[in-house]
């Protein structure tokens, strides 16, 4: 069964009292989008810091913190208080190997899991030799910065290359996809191979999160 990361990013923040309604819904990770306004055009980092604090005030679900970011060291040692389940950064906000190096070391380190993101441009052959050091790598099916967008269908071919190449490997990482996943497209992602769903604006903008996570999973 595929888990969901259900996305605070289309929350307002006067509804954040949802956190407990996706807990009741058995949500199995908040995933905090965390935007600067340089890497990507929005900038949710006072937000998304707001929210993390409150879930960790009410809630014992895993958070699954997404650096969309182009200072990874500031970011990184803002949320490490937290203890989150994982911190995943971008392979392209990296600007050199030994960059992405720094940053695995940091995060795990400190004892949280740590997760590497590629854009929907990025080949995926570009991050294999560091696969051996990561939790989890993280497929945007969409092009980063904004909840709401339709998965791009080429996302899916590069999300089952890195399925085979884990098999191929012996490798122990988790996939994660985000960017339009939905039911109808859950299908697609669930055979291409993931192993985590981040879903976030067919969850939140739904009458029933019980009913549409339950969906989600038997997919």
């Amino acid at each position: 069964m595929v888990e969901i990361s259900t996305s605070l990013l289309s929350v307002k923040e006067e509804s954040i009292k949802k956190i407990y309604d996706l807990e009741v819904a058995h949500t199995d990770y908040y995933h905090i989008d965390v935007m600067d306004g340089k890497f990507v055009e929005a900038d949710t980092t006072k937000r998304m810091l707001e929210y993390t604090t409150q879930i960790k005030q009410v809630s014992n679900i895993p958070i699954d913190v997404h650096l969309m970011v182009q200072e990874l060291e500031e970011h990184i040692e803002n949320y490490l208080p937290f203890s989150p389940n994982r911190i995943t950064f971008h392979y392209e906000a990296c600007k050199n190997r030994n960059k992405v190096e720094e940053c695995i070391k940091k995060i795990k380190e400190n004892g949280v899991k740590v997760g590497i993101s590629i854009k929907p441009e990025t080949p995926v052959e570009d991050i294999y030799e560091f696969l051996p050091f990561v939790h989890m790598v993280l497929i945007m099916t969409v092009e980063p910065g904004k909840g709401g967008q339709s998965l791009i269908p080429e996302t899916l071919q590069k999300i089952k290359k890195l399925h085979t190449y884990r098999e191929e490997k012996s490798l122990d990482f988790d996939i994660e996809a985000d960017g339009g996943i939905n039911l109808e497209t859950m299908p697609s992602v669930t055979k291409a191979g993931v192993d985590i769903a981040v879903v976030g604006s067919a969850i939140i903008k739904s009458e029933d999160y019980v009913e549409i996570m339950k969906k989600l999973k038997q997919i």
